[in-house]
């Protein structure tokens, strides 16, 4: 569902840029100043996107450690990796997620005990794992995904999704229980899960750059879970902090939709690591974000 909605959002806009395209002909413009003029609008639009939730950030952002801040050319090239995941997650990836991911390889988990269930975002889908999955493949982990719909929904209403993408992925390996690791609401809708069925069949939980305690950002979103990732939510309030054991919480410092950091995505009960220099969406295509997350599962395995 998410996938058809992108691509049909990506039409609109391409069909925008057709007619602004032909109005722009007729006016004495050539075939490629007019392609080219639509090409400037559709960076510009993506690029004011990325800015603004930076914007937002600088002004909502907590204190960062010395030791942890990022110099001028760091953050010009987060600003930069943002500005290209963006693109390439919401244009060419997210849209056509069956083409670029195909299915699950699931299996007997050779090499690692317990797979991995890998849980998207708030307006995102199972191809924002396109990067990480193939690497934590190549690192010996049976790796499965799963979409949350529909985009706009309570985050409550992903809990038996997941449940029964969970009971899939132990049929497919044979494994005792999973591990679930969530990228920002996928981390929230993971606890929710929790919350109805309990830990039994999840080994551990860990989450990337998630708003356990709700973020700023979250005012300027669509739908009830926009609303449930709100500071200090009344759904947030009533999320439980019943962890599986060895739970961590990954976080970054600099994410441009999450904050305050140091407050927003610190989870009661887990481990918590906060890195620096990474961006919210960045974190898909991230080898620093990789390392901590493979750090996080070696202790497990």
């Amino acid at each position: 569902m998410a996938a058809r909605q992108l691509r049909w959002l990506l039409f609109a806009e391409l069909a925008i840029y057709g007619v602004l395209g032909v109005w722009l002909a007729a006016r004495g413009w050539t075939p490629l100043e007019a392609a080219g003029f639509g090409l400037a609008c559709f960076l510009v639009v993506r690029l004011c996107l990325v800015l603004l939730t930076f914007g937002f950030m600088l002004r909502g952002a907590g204190a960062v450690p010395e030791q942890m801040r990022i110099g001028p050319l760091q953050a010009l090239r987060m600003v930069l990796e943002e500005y290209a995941a963006l693109i390439v997650l919401f244009t060419v990836i997210q849209p056509f997620e069956g083409f670029w991911l195909g299915p699950d390889r699931l299996g007997h988990c050779a090499t690692r005990p317990l797979p991995l269930l890998l849980i998207h975002g708030y307006q995102c889908n199972r191809g924002f794992w396109v990067w990480m999955r193939w690497r934590l493949e190549a690192a010996g982990w049976t790796v499965a995904t799963h979409s949350l719909e529909p985009v706009y929904a309570d985050i409550d209403s992903y809990s038996e999704g997941i449940a029964r993408r969970i009971e899939e992925v132990l049929a497919s390996t044979g494994a005792p229980q999973v591990i679930l690791v969530g990228h920002s609401m996928g981390g929230l809708a993971s606890r929710a899960y929790l919350r109805c069925h309990g830990t039994g069949k999840v080994a551990r939980l860990i989450t990337l750059g998630s708003p356990h305690h709700g973020t700023l950002l979250a005012c300027l979103g669509l739908g009830p879970n926009a609303r449930q990732m709100r500071i200090d939510s009344p759904w947030l309030r009533a999320l439980p902090a019943t962890l599986p054991p060895t739970s961590v919480s990954i976080y970054s410092l600099h994410d441009n939709y999450v904050f305050p950091q140091e407050t927003s995505s610190r989870l009661e009960g887990a481990s918590n690591t906060a890195i620096s220099g990474v961006s919210h969406l960045g974190m898909a295509f991230s080898p620093r974000m990789l390392r901590s997350l493979l750090e996080a599962l070696e202790t497990s395995d």
